[in-house]
């Protein structure tokens, strides 16, 4: 796994020298960030050594380099998801490659269900904690020792400085923000009423299919985390409906502006 993490740093390294200091993962139907970039570099994902592809008609599958609010940055435009097929180290390997490039924190985003009852739809959602209900495990195996611990504490999974930075950032800006727990399930089945209803009682704001593999693999190298999903559903008894992709791509859209600002003002202040 080392090899191939370095021979997907080495291929990229080759094709754009510059470090970056920030990466950023851009979840379903919150692509359009990369127009706040100043580009100077797109790789697909299909060039790099050992990249997976990604499946989703959403995601674009392209690393874009460049520079966000001045300062240098990398931008996965579409993301891997284990319902896909692939397992955990094909869905953080990205991960890993950009901690190897030298990003120093990790921004993550992506589109939810509500559970909290104060919850609507295109509300943003910082999270501060998870509950990991996926099957797999991304550090299961032979821990890479030049990489992290066997076991890395996961009390901070998301950095209280950046979480208290974006929340003064949204009420500057007011920008409606909750802060909650995201809890991640395999997909691609949207929850039933009782997942939705237990989802809640284990302590869930919001549920999606991502972020989680992402942020255990980026603490186990020491990355600190910030993540932000865009509720795009609702899993509250009483206003479940049923989900229409094209109106979640829809809800994410229209908060995606705001998410975006609040990215932008916290890489300009770090």
């Amino acid at each position: 796994m080392l090899e191939k993490i370095k021979e997907a740093v080495e291929y990229i390294k080759n094709q754009y020298e510059v470090k970056p200091k920030f990466g950023i993962i851009l979840g379903t139907g919150l692509g359009s960030l990369v127009n706040e970039v100043e580009v100077e570099k797109t790789i697909e994902y299909k060039d790099i050594p050992h990249f997976p592809l990604s499946t989703v008609e959403t995601h674009s599958g392209k690393l874009i380099f460049g520079k966000l609010s001045g300062k240098q940055v990398v931008v996965m435009k579409g993301r891997f998801h284990y319902y896909e097929g692939y397992d955990m180290d094909q869905v953080t390997f990205p991960v890993r490659v950009m901690k190897l490039l030298g990003i120093e924190k990790l921004f993550i985003s992506n589109a939810a269900g509500g559970l909290n009852p104060e919850y609507q739809v295109s509300d943003l959602m910082i999270l501060n904690d998870h509950i990991n209900l996926l099957p797999e495990h991304p550090l299961r195996g032979e821990n890479i020792n030049e990489l992290g611990d066997r076991f890395p504490d996961m009390s901070d999974a998301y950095d209280e400085h950046l979480i208290e930075k974006a929340l003064s950032i949204a009420t500057e800006k007011g920008i409606r923000v909750h802060q909650g727990v995201y809890a991640a399930v395999s997909g691609p089945a949207l929850e039933t009423k009782a997942e939705y209803k237990y989802l809640r009682i284990i302590g869930a704001d919001a549920v999606g299919m991502s972020t989680i593999p992402e942020n255990i693999v980026a603490r186990h190298m020491g990355l600190p985390c910030f993540a932000i999903s865009v509720i795009t559903d609702l899993g509250v008894e009483g206003k479940i409906e049923k989900v229409v992709v094209a109106n979640i791509i829809k809800a994410a859209m229209k908060a995606e502006p705001y998410m975006t600002a609040i990215f932008k003002e916290l890489i300009a202040a770090n």
